[in-house]
């Protein structure tokens, strides 16, 4: 781990390389689970998720030659903490351009922690339509679960502490690929849970 600031440490679990082949490894898991691409709807949870969701998209079309249909997805209307005295809320588009009814729909997230942003996905998905299934896809399980939500896909098991944060860091908003684990102190930059 090294020190930043004086009052937290940093140990980089996953660099560009990693994430990269975690994703890859993701996209053929999903093609062999689901024998094609055909019926599979991607859908990303805003703000990194969408993210990772059109790079999964990208990897499951080129490795089947056919284009996958890529949305997002923003559950901060759905979540179960927004009463909380949280500071406001930033509302950000939801775009799903196509019907979700009949078909598969792989819901993508960055970091897999409660499980209560999938849960406010999952009734987010339902005001859409009625999917045959729905399977999920984090990069980064980190466990403490307080809710019956297991990933169907899993680019890294992280235990963790608590206190500790997971800092998911892409080339895309952070202008570097890159998932930390970080205890004792605040964020800069890249999101974490």
């Amino acid at each position: 781990m090294r020190m930043e600031n004086g009052s937290r440490s940093r140990r980089v679990v996953l660099d560009a390389t990693g994430l990269k082949r975690a994703l890859a490894r993701i996209a053929h898991e999903i093609l062999e689970r689901n024998k094609s691409a055909a019926e599979l709807v991607v859908i990303g949870i805003r703000s990194r998720g969408d993210i990772l969701a059109r790079r999964l998209a990208a990897e499951i079309g080129r490795l089947e030659g056919a284009e996958v249909p890529c949305g997002a997805m923003d559950v901060t209307l759905y979540r179960d903490d927004i009463s909380r005295g949280a500071d406001q809320a930033l509302v950000q588009i939801t775009d799903i351009p196509w019907e979700i009814d009949g078909r598969v729909v792989l819901l993508v997230d960055d970091v897999l922690y409660t499980g209560r942003t999938v849960r406010a996905a999952l009734d987010a998905l339902m005001d859409f339509g009625r999917p045959r299934a729905i399977q999920l896809a984090v990069l980064v399980d980190r466990g403490h679960r307080e809710l019956p939500i297991r990933p169907d896909y899993v680019g890294k098991n992280l235990p963790t502490h608590r206190e500790e944060l997971v800092a998911v860091d892409l080339q895309e908003s952070e202008g570097h690929d890159e998932v930390a684990l970080i205890l004792n102190g605040e964020l800069n930059g890249g999101g974490g849970r």
